[in-house]
């Protein structure tokens, strides 16, 4: 078998986001918090909200897209409705608040989307503020529309993960990059809609087939394992309340090509494993993986030929030999 190892090492560190990018998303986030409380105390005068990081960023699985804006989400914990639930505002009017409150923050309008606002940065990526109150030791997200007010934990989920990354280790997080970066290529590619993010961490999370220093037999591995899974039922339950299916926004249609797609990885991963010439390998890999994935060029001795005879003439028999 060819030894891909420091080509996904490569491709790890294309995919992965830089630290300066980090760094942006940080300010940013801390800015916008900034903003967000200034509304809070000076205009409507209530109690400030609090924070709390959420998703891939707090998750450290966040990938560069291709085409596509990179974001954070930054839970905002409002701290001035009333005890009794029933009193609430609507998800409406508290979406108006942050709205406000981040409205001349950047050039562009803040977007009032059903599940979050978002504000957006020149730099190619956003900040999205999903809004909660807490009844009791329950959190319960403000989203407008049919939906209204409902238990949504993502503290839970990041909690949930740390624990499976300290149980299975760090390869885990690279695997879960890998199927990140997979998805987008195959969506920027003419894919159907492919799984969300979160939905693709608790895939890999609990189907997670470690190899110990070979990321390709493990990506293969766990795509394996979750191709099992996905034939005996397509329901994927979210690990903590409100356990709902995670795969519910998906057609069936995006489902059964999302299966197909992992189909794919599984095959042709496993014919890269098995290839003997690591150029060939790195092309497979490619197919599946884009560009970004590093094409390996052998070097002066491998491109040798093997040879096979020394060319020396044959020593003959004494019997055989011409007098």
């Amino acid at each position: 078998m060819a030894d891909c190892n420091d080509l996904f090492d490569k491709y790890h560190d294309a995919i992965k986001l830089t630290s300066t990018k980090r760094d942006y998303l940080k300010t940013s986030r801390d800015a916008v918090r900034d903003k967000i409380r200034n509304h809070f105390k000076n205009a409507l005068k209530v109690n400030i909200p609090k924070f709390h990081g959420q998703g891939s960023y707090m998750m450290r699985t966040i990938v560069n897209p291709l085409d596509r804006e990179f974001d954070i989400d930054d839970g905002v914990y409002l701290q001035n409705l009333s005890t009794d639930k029933s009193k609430w505002e609507t998800p409406e009017k508290v979406h108006s608040w942050i709205v406000a409150a981040t409205d001349g923050h950047t050039n562009e309008k803040p977007i009032d989307k059903n599940r979050c606002v978002r504000v957006r940065y020149a730099n190619n990526y956003h900040i999205d503020l999903p809004i909660y109150c807490m009844d009791g030791d329950k959190p319960y997200l403000a989203e407008k529309g049919t939906e209204g007010w409902h238990v949504s934990d993502p503290k839970a989920l990041i909690v949930w993960f740390n624990g499976v990354i300290k149980s299975r280790g760090e390869q885990l997080r690279r695997i879960i990059r890998y199927f990140k970066a997979w998805a987008d290529y195959q969506e920027q590619n003419g894919s159907e809609k492919m799984p969300s993010g979160v939905t693709l961490t608790v895939l890999a999370c609990q189907q997670f087939e470690s190899s110990t220093d070979h990321d390709d037999s493990s990506l293969v591995g766990t795509a394996r394992k979750i191709v099992t899974i996905l034939e005996f039922s397509k329901v994927i339950t979210r690990p903590v309340d409100p356990f709902d299916d995670l795969a519910k926004d998906l057609s069936q249609k995006q489902i059964d090509n999302f299966i197909k797609k992992l189909q794919t990885l599984r095959d042709v991963g496993g014919e890269a494993i098995k290839e003997t010439s690591k150029t060939k390998a790195s092309e497979k890999w490619q197919r599946l993986l884009g560009d970004r994935f590093p094409k390996h060029e052998p070097s002066d001795d491998e491109k040798k030929p093997s040879v096979l005879s020394t060319g020396a003439p044959a020593i003959l028999p004494s019997h055989e030999r011409s007098a």
